[in-house]
């Protein structure tokens, strides 16, 4: 029987603040017994829960190193400027997965942490009194979703996990078999489902979960239990084209018309910004500005040395179409830069770098701020055309879906004729290039079982591809990761 010891692990915190939430203090490990004795205490808690959102992203030893980057290096797309240690280069270049790589563990503990916190949430808020049913009913919407994330997040990584829905109140139950990849799944939408049923505001500019974020995390499941690994096929893809249908059709959410603009602090939380992670310049910031700085360093940023984290490998720069208004200097990516404190210098950079998150206030204060998009809508605009494509054999006329297609390519080609119908591999090509280098093309890859041969620029089979960077091809080993050693040294039978 495989168990897992869980961890006890309540973070509660009191919000000081509305538009940035998890800038808080934390006042403790405290008890559900002395807590959710108010409508502040129980705001506090689920603004805690959120806090999980950003642990995948904190540095670890090294320069440029946090766990977040194995997630792009394990496409083969993504190359690593900085030199680095065995344990990013068994992602980089795909030489197998050690137990003991630390990034396991903490993209582990991302999960399971805020999962206790959800549990001990929903358990004790469902059967509050001292707010209102509406207000209840918010506040258990909000831990329904981040519960749903988060194992939605572990199964894709590890596949077979713990799945434990109830607080832990004593040693004794603290142990679990690791369940079905079906029933944690069933489980997300179950907590999905409840979470809809709120009636949450479709948008949240505080960046709170909302119901546009609740339907859109629908659809990415769905479509997910569509593909690999549980194979549901043509019913679940309609169901992931219904979902992404309500988002669009809610009238909501909108492309924004520059690419620059997914980086303008007033656009947050809003427009094309389903759900984000809150970022602020001094309690929990962006780590993205300066670790995706050129390296070896150039005088281009106020804080130089930070750097080398990502760049994308150059075949995969070289497939963008030359006219794609992605690849436009300074767009997605850019290739020279003015030298901080003499804009008439122009730097030429070795090669392509990614721009998507640059922030313009960090090169004046030196902390990175800024928000990170986990949700788009052109995300949910693609889901949409290639359910529907996936639903009908390999291609689309489906209004709606030809129609979300068509938004997202010709942002990219502004000069493009509208598409009438639309195949199912150009739909995931535009997936590579539009959300590259924003932590979603492994879990596409997974799920697809298929990948983009970068050089031939078409859709293969994902078993026997060798990524740009690699050095083997993918095997069906590569596609979950291991148990973290250090849950296993706790429970042997964790790595059966």
């Amino acid at each position: 029987m495989k168990k897992i010891y869980l961890s006890l692990i309540i973070i509660l915190t009191l919000s000081s603040s509305c538009k940035k939430f998890l800038e808080e203090k934390t006042t403790g490990v405290l008890t559900p017994d002395n807590y959710y004795n108010n409508s502040a205490q129980i705001r506090a808690a689920v603004n805690g829960a959120y806090l999980g959102l950003n642990s995948p992203f904190t540095t670890t030893i090294g320069v440029a190193v946090s766990p977040v980057f194995s997630l792009e290096y394990i496409t083969g797309y993504c190359q690593r400027p900085r030199p680095s240690g065995n344990e990013d280069n068994q992602f980089i270049q795909l030489t197998g997965i050690d137990q003991a790589n630390a990034a396991l563990q903490t993209w582990w503990t991302a999960g399971y942490y805020p999962i206790e916190n959800c549990n001990s949430i929903i358990a004790n808020v469902g059967k509050t009194s001292v707010v209102s049913a509406i207000e209840r009913d918010n506040f258990l919407a909000e831990a329904y979703f981040l519960r749903a994330y988060y194992y939605f997040q572990l199964v894709r990584l590890y596949g077979r996990v713990p799945l434990k829905t109830e607080p832990t109140t004593s040693l004794e139950n603290t142990q679990l078999e690791r369940a079905p990849i079906a029933d944690i799944y069933n489980q997300i939408v179950a907590d999905l489902s409840a979470a809809e049923k709120a009636n949450l505001p479709w948008t949240d500019k505080t960046g709170h979960v909302s119901q546009g974020a609740i339907k859109s995390l629908l659809s990415k499941v769905y479509i997910t239990m569509a593909g690999y690994p549980l194979n549901k096929g043509q019913a679940y893809f309609q169901k992931a084209y219904d979902k992404a249908s309500e988002v669009i059709q809610s009238g909501q959410f909108s492309l924004f018309t520059n690419y620059s603009d997914l980086r303008n602090p007033s656009n947050y939380n809003a427009g094309e910004h389903i759900f984000m992670i809150q970022h602020d310049e001094t309690t929990i910031s962006n780590i993205l500005h300066f670790s995706l700085m050129p390296y070896p360093e150039l005088p281009i940023s106020i804080q130089p040395s930070y750097s080398g984290a990502m760049a994308p490998a150059l075949s995969f720069y070289n497939s963008y179409d030359p006219a794609d208004q992605r690849i436009k200097e300074q767009n997605y990516y850019y290739t020279q830069h003015a030298q901080y404190g003499n804009a008439s210098n122009i730097i030429k950079l070795p090669m392509p770098y990614i721009y998507k998150y640059w922030n313009d206030q960090a090169e004046i204060s030196g902390r990175d701020g800024s928000n990170f998009p986990l949700i788009r809508y052109a995300d949910i605009l693609l889901i949409c055309a290639e359910a529907s494509a996936s639903a009908n054999g390999s291609s689309t006329s489906d209004p709606v879906a030809v129609a979300a297609y068509n938004k997202v390519h010709q942002r990219a080609f502004p000069a493009a004729v509208a598409a009438s119908s639309v195949q199912l591999n150009d739909i995931l090509k535009e997936r590579y290039w539009e959300l590259a280098f924003e932590f979603q093309t492994w879990y596409d890859m997974q799920r697809t079982r298929k990948a983009f041969d970068v050089d031939q620029k078409t859709i293969v089979n994902l078993i026997g591809y060798k990524a740009p960077l690699h050095s083997r091809a993918f095997t069906e080993s590569d596609l979950l990761w291991p148990i973290p050693l250090n849950e296993v040294q706790k429970d042997p039978n964790l790595g059966k």
